[in-house]
């Protein structure tokens, strides 16, 4: 199990929290943590972006228009 340090809602205040065994393969790096305090749970949920097409276009500058 891996421990971290995390503020805990229920607890108010910093708390240890550890990742039960995982079922699903992920070991350490499970994204399901549980406060030692008082037994809450979270989820650390992370993602990746894609790369899009579009990321490496120059974007147009603003057209400056003046008032007559």
């Amino acid at each position: 199990m891996s421990h971290r340090e995390l503020y805990c809602e229920v607890c108010e205040g910093v708390a240890p929290f550890e990742a039960p065994p995982c079922v699903d393969g992920h070991d350490t790096d499970c994204p399901e943590l549980i406060c030692t305090g008082c037994g809450a749970a979270v989820l650390i949920a992370t993602f990746t972006l894609p790369v899009t097409r579009l990321a490496g276009r120059r974007r147009h500058q603003p057209i400056h228009r003046h008032a007559a």
